[in-house]
């Protein structure tokens, strides 16, 4: 069963929380999310934050959508357009579980499991995704989103590798999961919201 297409209305640090532990699967290849971050319109770290230009459209678009951009000229990230115009999350990071021998593959075969979806231009070049599916649906191939069946103990923090509104606590993780990109500033991980889907 996928996520149902009002789960990507919601507002979008509530969306952030319940992906996680959501799988991901990019044509089959892929595992739960377990590290999110959260931006909107009102936020000057989103690219939304001066308006709709051709690079972030598709954070205006339909949600349930894909936004897909490029950084550093080398590598791509995922998000997934909720709630108001100019809101989505970023997949930080995933639990690699399905496909494995491809991700290894498309990673160059020298990363150890760990690193394989640790972040999100490492996740991106995991499964497949690039440019080519910026404003695709998560609701039709090669996208498939299965919700969790348990819930799961979540943690938040600052949001990594920006420089306005850093401080923002907008970055949400599965607690003591070791598929994070990082660890959380706080020091041990403490339960701050519990989601299931």
């Amino acid at each position: 069963m996928l996520l149902p297409p009002d789960f990507y209305g919601q507002e979008v640090d509530v969306v952030a929380r319940a992906l996680l532990g959501v799988t991901l699967l990019v044509d089959g290849v892929g595992g739960p999310i377990v590290e999110t971050e959260a931006y909107d319109a009102a936020d000057p770290a989103s690219h939304s934050f001066a308006g709709r230009t051709a690079r972030n459209a598709a954070m205006f678009g339909a949600v349930g959508h894909a936004y897909v951009y490029r950084i550093y000229g080398l590598h791509h990230c995922l998000n997934i357009v909720c709630g108001t115009p100019g809101s989505a999350v970023l997949i930080r990071a995933i639990e690699p579980v399905h496909g494995l021998e491809v991700m290894h593959r498309r990673r160059g075969g020298r990363v150890t499991i760990k690193q394989l979806c640790a972040g999100p231009g490492r996740l991106c070049a995991a499964l497949g995704v690039d440019q080519g599916l910026d404003g695709a649906s998560l609701g039709a191939p090669p996208f498939h989103l299965l919700p969790t069946a348990t819930d799961v103990a979540i943690v938040s923090g600052p949001r990594i590798g920006i420089t306005r509104a850093a401080e923002r606590p907008r970055r949400f993780g599965i607690a003591g999961s070791p598929w994070r990109s990082r660890p959380f500033s706080q020091g041990p991980d403490a339960v701050q919201h519990r989601s299931g889907k």
